[in-house]
């Protein structure tokens, strides 16, 4: 059995010690406090302890100060005080990391396809209401029928126009395609692209396997450069809950284990759940309750647990929570909430002690063997082992160069997708379209060369345009002859 992870010691006489259970790793937490409080430093103390276990570690870097994980740590004057107060054995040391960035400036490129992503994520990043997401839903069937390929934003962009400009083709088959919800959709697809967004989209897309990888049997901790992807909020969080998805479709149930096999740190956790609409919520709730049993776990990171719905909330069993404000009614409502999700202890009165919490002082309960919150305590977090603060640029430099994946996602991939098709399709003359004029005699004529055909450019005079309209009356006049016949027979008429 993996041992106990030694995450704090309580602030009184006896400094008891707080133990995180690897076991019980996978059952979720929260890590919860104001700005300034010491969140960063607590969830850089677990990552630690997870990578020495061997469990991979996912997280977004928002404030760009995490990558010093990676570096063992420097004489830090508070560092020392602090492991002399809790009597500890601190000798530095670094993690195995890798580097992510959706943009590919500081980390490798991480990218999904369009059809990967979906349409529900893609409408949350494009702010569509019902009826629009409905019909960007019915573009990826009319896609998925059609054999195309949704690969990148362009493939998206082409597919719409097509879509919208055949609108008339697919409502009996699909439904109801509207040229404003088009439109809608198109508006989102230019402001993705604005914000960057295209660069996250295309090939090679991100292999799963590259986020569950040990170093010298010790787990890799992943870090995804999110401060400049920040300033898009709403790929951010949609980001992160469709990595989240993926690895609940695709990793396998493994129930009950000694350890995780990844944990998820989810930063600035409020973004998630901010105007997502109820059918969002419900898949959320889905994901984080049964991502359990695959052998992951999510840690939220937020400063106010009233950020996580309740039906979240508790699925969080591990917490820690560091200093509140109570300035204000709503502070105050925050406090008391925050109070009311601990097991209570009766030395402590939670409600005032969250509002004196010092920094790297927190409120700590994590579960015992049987998976039962342990009672609150006030303790300190243990300090970090690896550097506190972000790295140099040269430091960067040379842990993308020796990465386990260096060189593996920085050259895009643009293979035959649904922009070539449709661009072929349209360039295509001799393809008939539904509705064109492909049989006939005018077609013949087209075929064989004459300038009365629809195979021609040029325009028509006196003799091409008697030719047509003769070709026009003699196939009326055969079109008649043959329905009759068709009816007569069917009806039972006489020769």
């Amino acid at each position: 059995m993996t041992e106990p992870l030694l995450i704090a010691k309580t602030s009184d006489k006896n400094q008891a010690e707080l133990f995180l259970l690897p076991g019980m790793a996978n059952r979720h937490g929260l890590i919860a406090g104001a700005t300034g409080t010491g969140k960063t430093i607590t969830l850089q103390v677990l990552a630690e302890h997870f990578s020495a276990i061997g469990v991979p570690v996912f997280m977004a870097d928002v404030k760009g100060d995490l990558t010093g994980i990676s570096q063992p740590g420097k004489p830090n004057a508070k560092v020392e005080e602090r492991v002399k107060l809790l009597g500890l054995d601190h000798k530095p040391e670094a993690c195995p990391v890798t580097l992510w960035d959706v943009f590919g400036e500081q980390g490798h490129p991480v990218r999904a396809t369009v059809s990967e992503m979906g349409p529900v994520l893609l409408s949350r990043i494009f702010n569509l209401n019902d009826t629009q997401t409905g019909v960007l839903t019915l573009a990826f069937k009319i896609a998925d029928d059609n054999g195309l390929l949704l690969l990148d934003l362009k493939d998206l962009r082409a597919l719409l126009s097509w879509v919208g400009e055949n609108a008339g083709q697919f409502t009996t088959g699909y439904g109801n395609i509207s040229a404003a919800s088009v439109g809608a959709i198109q508006r989102g697809l230019l402001t993705l692209e604005q914000q960057g967004g295209d660069k996250f989209f295309g090939e090679p897309a991100l292999s799963l396997d590259d986020l569950l990888q040990t170093d010298n049997g010790r787990g890799v901790i992943n870090i995804l450069a999110a401060d400049k992807l920040m300033s898009s909020p709403r790929l951010y969080s949609t980001f992160l809950l469709w990595l989240l998805s993926e690895l609940f479709e695709n990793l396998p149930e493994v129930g009950d284990l000694s350890k995780p096999k990844l944990v998820f740190f989810f930063d600035e956790a409020h973004l998630l759940f901010n105007e997502s609409p109820k059918e969002l919520l419900e898949k959320i709730e889905q994901v984080v309750r049964l991502v359990r049993s695959k052998g992951v776990g999510v840690y939220f990171v937020t400063q106010n647990p009233l950020d996580i719905p309740d039906t979240v909330l508790g699925q969080l069993g591990n917490r820690v929570q560091h200093a509140l404000r109570a300035y204000t009614p709503r502070d105050q409502k925050a406090v008391q909430a925050a109070a009311e999700t601990f097991r209570e202890n009766p030395k402590l009165k939670v409600v005032d002690v969250i509002t004196e919490l010092g920094v790297g002082e927190a409120l700590v309960s994590f579960l015992d063997e049987k998976g039962r919150p342990t009672i609150v305590e006030r303790a300190y977090v243990c300090p970090p082992k690896s550097q506190i603060g972000p790295i140099t640029p040269e430091q960067r430099k040379a842990l993308l160069d020796g990465s386990l994946v260096a060189g593996q996602y920085e050259k895009t991939v643009d293979r035959e997708s649904a922009f070539e098709k449709l661009k072929d399709r349209r360039g295509d003359q001799s393809t008939p379209s539904i509705g064109a004029d492909s049989g006939g005699l005018g077609g013949m004529l087209g075929k064989l060369g004459f300038p009365g055909g629809s195979g021609s450019s040029k325009r028509e005079g006196v003799v091409e345009a008697a030719m047509k309209s003769a070709a026009r009356a003699m196939a009326s006049e055969a079109g008649r002859r043959i329905i009759r016949g068709v009816l007569g027979s069917i009806l039972g008429g006489k020769k």
